[in-house]
């Protein structure tokens, strides 16, 4: 009986997806174990007594979006140091507490994950992200604070974060809109360049619409930049990725 030279062509496929499938495992998991050690010790550092940090899916799937349990007795601002040390190791993806899916998923209205949003306002209230100029580009100057917003925003991965840009009411209202928006956008693309993943993020520009309560709509203090969280919603842990640099 004749038997087609493409059986074995076709077996020798399926041997070879077969071994690189158990290759990217075998891969993955020692990338999560190295992880894994390094998020302990940075929660040990942090005070997170009691807390551990799961780099698994909950099929088991090795995962580099580390899921936090326990720690119920620490104080808010603890499990806030605790989860900047973790998203701050090289290659931990989005970080989530164990019970955050549960409060994100309730009809009651949205937690704000951490405090972050709280941590970014009070960064901001004695310092404003400056631009240069009638322009959308970022002042050299205000380089090291994006730095420190975007190290408070990270205890939000897995919500929505909304950016918002204002003008003053000086010039044509429809300029006012567009440099609003552009400069919305360009804090989202330094954020992203810091590791803030895009797909969490949403910039818009409101112009004038919207001055400081007690402002006169003129005056340039109105021009800034808000952040707020728009939508907490549960992390969907992803299998192990490549890290980024």
């Amino acid at each position: 009986m004749h038997r087609s030279p493409l059986i074995p062509l076709a077996l020798g496929v399926l041997a070879i997806v077969l071994l690189a499938i158990v290759g990217a495992r075998i891969t993955a998991s020692d990338l999560t174990a190295e992880l894994s050690l390094k998020a302990q010790a940075a929660i040990a550092k942090a005070g997170g007594t009691g807390v551990t940090a799961r780099f698994s899916t909950a099929s088991g799937m090795p995962s580099r979006h580390p899921l936090l349990i326990g720690g119920n007795a620490l104080g808010s601002a603890t499990r806030a140091k605790v989860a900047r040390a973790v998203a701050a190791i090289p290659g931990v993806g989005g970080v989530r507490w164990e019970n955050s899916s549960a409060l994100a998923s309730r009809a009651a209205p949205a937690e704000r994950p951490l405090h972050c949003e709280d941590d970014v306002a009070a960064l901001l209230r004695s310092r404003t992200i400056r631009f240069e100029e009638g322009s959308s580009r970022i002042d050299a100057s205000s380089q090291g604070l994006l730095d420190q917003v975007s190290a408070a925003l990270r205890p939000c991965l897995g919500a929505i974060i909304a950016i918002t840009g204002h003008t003053d009411a000086s010039g044509p209202e429809a300029g006012n809109l567009v440099l609003s928006r552009d400069r919305a956008n360009a804090v989202l693309t330094a954020l992203v360049a810091r590791g803030i993943p895009a797909d969490g993020l949403r910039a818009a520009g409101v112009g004038s619409a919207r001055p400081v309560e007690g402002l006169d709509p003129n005056d340039p203090a109105n021009r800034r930049i808000e952040f707020s969280v728009a939508e907490s919603q549960p992390f969907k842990p992803t299998p192990v990725d490549t890290p980024g640099p």
